[in-house]
């Protein structure tokens, strides 16, 4: 006898009201992962308008720091040689901002910037650079005397040597017997530029100078200084050499603040507080009546190389497209691209899901809240997370190694969620390097974990590069909290709910974790709780030592 109807459908309501059940949970989870990771870039995006502009064109600075390499040029290359149009775009845009620019040297082509400055109706404190290299000293005084001598209308000031004692490539006699040598030549004022603390150890050379030129780079302090006070701490430190040398004009020759780069303990580096220490520190200058010449015109990227992120990312203008970073009535965001980075991270995060359910759909299971709460963590870090990574490897990377290892670390980092996802619903432990690099009969042949394990030996060869190299040179070093963040929370959310099985402690895997840990502790003894980027990395360094220490092979 056929079966009724009525009968049929009572046993496929069932079934589809588990179906709506099951899917009720990762639903909702995914619904808060989205509304979390887009309320966190809505905040992070978050402009700000300040009461002044840092650069207005209706405005001018006093003066601002000029250095003309673009791209692959590089001061640290004789081969260099700044073309004369190059130098002429550049002063064309400087001359609606400024009304003077500070250079530092006279060669590779920088001899021509007086005569194209004058054109530009700009004027110029030229700049002497000096350092062991004598015969070279030779020639950069030399030509800047005839500079000086060929442009008496353009050129202000000449700056014997710049930062020559902080570096500590000439005695304070040495430079000052020059620097008396120089001003015998010339008709134009002569002065010596360095850190505020060397011409308080230095102070024979206010002798010889016509007035003192300090430095005052609150980042750069030995105790650094937060960007809401550093125009205070600039106007306080003016204030002290003052009282040492009466009678002298103080001329603050170089201030500034980072728009990118790694913290140094409240210090941090970005566009929002570089505009407001530029702002506050041009209306100190203002209200105060002193002079001051801004650090610096545009981002030198070549500087990357020796002085890390932070080193390119002292300018107003940026390298590439010499575009002004604020422009007078926009507000600025840290983030001006947040839009495209939420909708990013929104997209990371559905996929993460994706990658669950699709598990689930090949290899039918009944998942615990707790995997898909996983999953769910997972996917708001990532998503909330991939913008932040993105923009940094973008400043971070510089030549092709560095976007090698950062570009590495970033795919590996948004690949791990969406593994770990297959993972966590699989019940699968997480992959350890035996099953990568281990001899026949330990390696996995299946791809899908040879991928991740990928994923989790990049991650844990980056990251342990830039520990000890916070350990051993910490001062340039970035620190990658957002994509190892990325990367740590699956592989430590498979290690907890689906834990390996009985087995060996690898050695490998324990002896990066004793890496991981004695670089936390170090770390956070070196920059102190007040970095929260150290605190952070610090955090996930401990994060990726425990599911390392758990490991079984």
């Amino acid at each position: 006898m056929p079966a009724s109807p009525i009968l049929h459908t009572q046993h496929i309501l069932p079934a589809r009201r588990t179906d709506l059940v099951s899917l009720r949970i990762p639903l909702t989870l995914l619904s808060i992962s989205l509304g979390a990771v887009a309320a966190v870039w809505w905040w992070l995006g978050i402009p700000v308008n300040l009461v002044r502009a840092p650069i207005d064109p209706n405005d001018k600075v006093q003066c601002i720091s000029y250095s003309p390499f673009r791209n692959n040029q590089t001061s640290l290359s004789p081969e260099t040689q700044v073309s004369p149009e190059q130098i002429a775009e550049d002063l064309a845009q400087l001359a609606k901002i400024s009304h003077c620019i500070r250079t530092y040297a006279t060669d590779l082509g920088l001899d021509q910037i007086p005569g194209l400055a004058a054109k530009a109706g700009l004027k110029v404190i030229q700049g002497i650079f000096l350092d062991r290299d004598r015969k070279k000293n030779a020639t950069q005084v030399e030509t800047a005397i005839r500079l000086a001598k060929e442009y008496p209308d353009t050129i202000i000031a000449l700056v014997v040597g710049n930062e020559v004692l902080l570096r500590k490539e000439m005695s304070a006699s040495d430079l000052a017997a020059l620097i008396r040598s120089i001003k015998a030549q010339v008709s134009i004022p002569v002065t010596y530029a360095d850190v505020w603390e060397f011409w308080l150890s230095n102070r024979e050379l206010a002798d010889v100078v016509d007035f003192v030129t300090i430095h005052i780079l609150p980042y750069w302090e030995n105790i650094p200084i937060a960007a809401e006070h550093a125009a205070a701490h600039a106007d306080e430190m003016r204030r002290q050499v003052a009282v040492v040398f009466p009678g002298k004009e103080i001329f603050i020759g170089e201030i500034g603040w980072p728009s990118e780069g790694r913290m140094r303990e409240s210090a941090l580096p970005s566009r929002i507080n570089q505009a407001r220490v530029v702002s506050e520190v041009l209306d100190l200058a203002r209200r105060e009546h002193f002079r001051v010449n801004l650090f610096e015109a545009y981002d030198e990227g070549w500087k990357r190389e020796i002085e890390g992120t932070i080193g390119g990312s002292w300018g107003l203008f940026d390298s590439e497209e010499r575009t002004l970073k604020y422009p007078a009535g926009v507000p600025i965001s840290n983030f001006p691209s947040w839009k495209l980075q939420m909708g990013s991270g929104m997209a990371l995060a559905i996929l993460v899901f994706g990658a669950a359910w699709l598990t689930l759909r090949r290899k039918p299971r009944t998942p615990g809240f707790a995997s898909w709460l996983a999953v769910g963590v997972s996917a708001t870090t990532a998503g909330i997370l991939f913008g932040v990574a993105a923009q940094r490897m973008i400043y971070e990377s510089y030549g092709t190694g560095g976007w090698l290892i950062w570009g590495s670390l970033l795919v590996a980092a948004t690949a791990s969620p969406v593994f770990g996802a297959n993972a966590l619903m699989s019940g699968r432990a997480p992959p350890s390097f035996q099953e990568l690099l281990g001899p026949k009969g330990y390696h996995t042949e299946t791809v899908l974990v040879t991928l991740h394990g990928l994923a989790l030996i990049v991650t844990v060869v980056i990251g342990t590069a830039a520990a000890v190299g916070l350990v051993f040179d910490p001062r340039f070093i970035d620190f990658p909290f957002a994509p190892l963040t990325m990367a740590a929370v699956p592989f430590a959310a498979m290690t907890l709910l689906n834990p390996p099985t009985k087995g060996i402690r690898p050695l490998a895997e324990s002896i990066f974790a004793g890496i991981f840990v004695g670089a936390a502790v170090y770390t956070l003894l070196n920059e102190g709780l007040e970095n929260w980027q150290a605190l952070w990395t610090c955090a996930v360094f401990v994060l990726l030592a425990v599911t390392l220490w758990r490991a079984r092979t």
